[in-house]
């Protein structure tokens, strides 16, 4: 795996050595970032939730993002991220890492709150209780205005809005989906 575009265009990321993380593929990475890239900028604050290997959160720092926070449940993958970034030489005042499950850091309050955040749980996961903190009246991951990606199986069906988020587009590429939400 490498990071595609930006800073840091065409270092390669290390991966886990089992087959549990599903990593996002450099084509939907490449496309997700086309779509994105007029919203990325110096003051964009970019949460990767499931971020497994991270390699989603460093692109969007590859390509100009101020801050990123990555969040997973796995120590093991926290781990990984940790290592994907020092070996990258990204500073740790642009990045956080926090080991969680994303229910538990979805449903927290949040002081300040992210202008992207990009879901990408396992597949056969419930997805309902982490739209539902990001989308709710008191929810203040999502900054207004920002913009959350859910990454899912294209058979998945995903509900059209949730709480104060709207679905504006959807990506299809190959078994994978993209549901973009907008917080209104």
């Amino acid at each position: 795996m490498r990071v595609i575009a930006g800073q840091f265009k065409g270092r390669l990321l290390k991966s886990p050595a089992d087959t549990r993380t599903r990593p996002t593929s450099d084509r939907l990475r490449e496309t997700l970032f086309n779509v994105l890239a007029p919203r990325i900028n110096e003051n964009t604050r970019f949460l990767d939730l499931c971020a497994g290997t991270g390699a989603i959160g460093i692109e969007a720092i590859s390509r100009g993002a101020g801050f990123a926070t990555f969040v997973d449940k796995s120590r093991r993958a926290c781990a990984l991220i940790e290592d994907n970034l020092e070996h990258l030489s990204i500073p740790s005042e642009e990045t956080e890492i926090i080991c969680l499950p994303a229910e538990t850091f979805a449903g927290r309050k949040h002081e300040v709150g992210w202008d992207i955040v990009y879901f990408d749980p396992p597949y056969d996961i419930d997805y309902s209780t982490v739209l539902y903190e990001i989308g709710s009246d008191g929810g203040t991951l999502l900054n207004d205005g920002g913009l959350l990606i859910v990454e899912h199986h294209a058979k998945m069906k995903m509900p059209d809005a949730v709480g104060h988020m709207r679905r504006w587009r959807i990506l299809k590429q190959g078994d994978s989906s993209l549901s973009f939400f907008e917080r209104n």
